[in-house]
């Protein structure tokens, strides 16, 4: 894969399965050069395997869900620059009807089981903010008066002023006689214009966001995750609120926390078992609600309202994406196991069945009538569909076909034993057709609690095809060995995870004869950047570095960050002696290697403060850098940015490398 070959990137969405069992829909999305978006349209997949077909044709259109009486599918469109709005359309086709019109878009949403009614959250801007008064700029607007800790989120921005409430809104007849604009007349020159969009019922208020949705089997209770405890500021933990929607009229009803009696959970998703069962993914947070490190999300039930909640999986050893799928037999998960997302089934005894254990990364899931679809990543695909047989997964589609037509490097695992022991795993990808020992780049994933993946890995792909070898490890800190290993770097960030990822380079570099020792590069983002800002400082073999939108400085990530309530108190400690014992910008006078810092201007998580300080400190003390800001463009830069904007990082790194680690395929000028 080269840089340019941006636009076979299809991934897909979470599938929805029609209740005859005969087909399932998706949404196809690729980042697009040309229209410098991502474009995306929603395919139907038959589930006997005999193809699929694009059904809308809308730029961006995603996140589709048939009716549970399957006459009906919605989704949400983009119209336009505009955020995206709910449309449904007949479940056989046709034309899309507009369902809601809220100003800054839609998030999350649910069918009420009888197919009528629709549940969704949407952000509702403060008046006089982000367009409620026409003709009145952003810069125009009156201050914010800030008095919590956290009132910013990276990619969004302000979140205070345009908290996500939760709206009911009836379903219109898809087949109605559309509304015709009435015609002027001497009696009525200008006769009101014609609202054809259903006007929702608001079901929430107050200073609270909301998140995931899920309806009760009868759908008169409407359960959403909130977190409204009065120390919610200085904590993480939220909490599954039940509402109930028998009341008439447009008062809102009251919402009854049904979880928090118990412990505090940091929850991502919700459902109902068809015995009114309550499920729910989300971590254990501890005491204060903040314990984060390395405790990954696990599986828990309520039996019956008024029930303390049962864990069904084990901390220790378990961490779940955050997905679920409630079926008839209990809940199906994705855990994440050594680069691996499986697929679980676990029944509410809290026995697991593995449905999913091949090398791929299962994303979304749903089930309907014994039937299951999964849409994965594998080591060649972006994403596809697969059905669940009995003989194991069956792909339904072939949507990375092109993209495999320009050449997928195949991955190489690797496990070697560190200095004090421990195993550290991971992959070697090497170029092909090429007999010279190859430059090593040595790329280091974020987080820290996160991990590479056996999935297709566009960033890896295109240094391979520049005639690179990639060097990639999940050490200490990573998620998918365990809690031990994932809270193994607690207040003490830069030690084992630092010596980690060294032995690994070093076993990679002893295992394979065709990786040249002599010429290594290394380079990483969030996480990553500060690991190898941390490395750099601390081993001068390299001819080169990437430190890109970096956790570099603990002390200035406190009320800079829209984590820094809360991210440096847990992963490097409030002392300050030991905070910089552990910050890459106190050690920055050591490094010696040429640095190429990388930054997004509008970057929440990691704030473009830390790449700027940590560029002057390494100028300052005579080390060949540059730093390159990229406008507009957020955390997620190398993941979701403007197309063309990810391509000319893709050409800066190359050029880096090009200068500093030159290849046979990536010559020096």
């Amino acid at each position: 894969m080269k840089a340019t070959d941006l636009p076979l990137l299809s991934s897909v969405s979470r599938p929805t399965i029609h209740p005859d069992g005969t087909r399932a829909v998706t949404a196809v999305s690729r980042p697009d050069l040309d229209a410098d978006r991502v474009v995306g349209q929603l395919w139907s997949v038959n589930l006997d395997g005999s193809g699929a077909h694009r059904i809308t044709r809308g730029v961006s259109d995603s996140s589709p869900r048939f009716s549970p009486d399957g006459a009906l599918l919605a989704f949400v469109r983009s119209l336009g620059d505009g955020p995206g709005q709910l449309h449904i359309m007949a479940a056989n086709g046709g034309e899309a009807l507009q369902v809601t019109d809220q100003k800054l878009g839609i998030t999350a949403w649910r069918w009420s089981p009888d197919s009528h009614r629709i549940a969704f959250t949407a952000a509702v801007a403060d008046e006089g903010r982000y367009g409620t008064v026409a003709n009145l700029g952003q810069g125009a607007e009156p201050p914010r008066r800030i008095s919590t800790l956290k009132y910013r989120s990276n990619g969004f921005g302000y979140t205070i002023d345009r908290r996500r409430h939760v709206f009911l809104v009836d379903v219109p007849h898809i087949d109605d006689e559309p509304p015709y604009a009435a015609a002027p007349s001497a009696q009525d020159p200008m006769p009101e214009p014609v609202v054809s969009i259903p006007e929702p019922r608001r079901l929430t208020e107050g200073d609270f966001d909301h998140g995931d949705l899920a309806f009760s089997p009868d759908g008169s209770t409407l359960a959403v995750v909130s977190a409204r405890h009065p120390d919610r500021d200085l904590d993480l933990a939220n909490n599954v609120f039940e509402i109930d929607l028998s009341g008439a009229g447009d008062s809102r009803p009251e919402a009854v926390q049904v979880t928090g009696q118990h412990r505090r959970y940091s929850i991502s998703r919700i459902g109902y078992g068809p015995g009114g069962d309550l499920w729910f993914v989300g971590g254990d947070l501890g005491e204060h609600g903040v314990d984060f490190v390395g405790r990954g999300n696990q599986l828990w039930l309520r039996d019956a309202p008024g029930e303390a909640v049962r864990l069904l999986t084990d901390p220790s050893m378990v961490d779940l994406d955050g997905e679920l799928t409630v079926t008839t037999d209990g809940a199906l998960v994705h855990a994440l196991t050594r680069g691996r997302a499986q697929l679980w089934q676990i029944t509410r005894e809290g026995t697991v069945a593995v449905v999913v254990a091949d090398e791929v990364v299962v994303h979304s899931t749903d089930s309907l009538g014994g039937a299951i679809v999964v849409g994965y990543t594998a080591p060649a695909s972006m994403g596809e569909l697969g059905l669940i047989t009995p003989q194991g997964l069956h792909p339904l589609t072939d949507f990375s076909a092109a993209l495999r037509g320009t050449g997928v490097t195949p991955l190489d695992e690797l496990s070697i034993t560190s200095r004090d022991g421990g195993e550290v795993h991971g992959w070697v990808l090497t170029p092909v057709d090429q007999e010279e020992p190859h430059p090593v780049l040595l790329v280091i994933h974020g987080g820290p609690f996160t991990q590479w993946e056996v999935a297709f890995f566009d960033e890896a792909q295109v240094y391979v095809d520049a005639g690179y070898a990639v060097v990639m490890c999940n050490p200490r800190g990573s998620a998918g060995y365990g809690e031990a290993h994932g809270r193994a770097i607690r207040h003490r960030m830069g030690t084992v995870d630092f010596t980690d990822v060294m032995d690994f380079l070093e076993g990679a570099l002893a295992r394979h004869p065709m990786l040249d020792g002599a010429r290594v590069g290394v380079m990483g983002g969030s996480y990553g950047g500060y690991l190898t800002a941390w490395i750099i400082a601390h081993d001068h073999r390299f001819a080169g570095a990437i430190v890109e939108r970096g956790y570099l400085d603990p002390e200035a990530f406190v009320g800079t960050s829209d984590i820094g309530s809360f991210f440096s108190d847990e992963y490097t400690g409030t002392d300050p002696h030991r905070m910089r014992e552990q910050s890459p910008q106190a050690v920055a006078g050591q490094v010696t290697t040429p640095t190429l810092v990388i930054h997004s201007e509008d970057d929440l998580r990691c704030p473009l403060g830390q790449g700027e300080r940590y560029y002057a400190a390494l100028k300052r003390n005579g080390v060949e850098a540059e730093l390159l800001i990229f406008p507009g463009e957020n955390h997620e830069l190398s993941r979701s940015g403007r197309p063309r904007h990810r391509l000319q990082r893709f050409e800066a790194v190359l050029d880096w490398w090009s200068r500093y680690l030159p290849s046979t395929a990536n010559p020096g000028h």
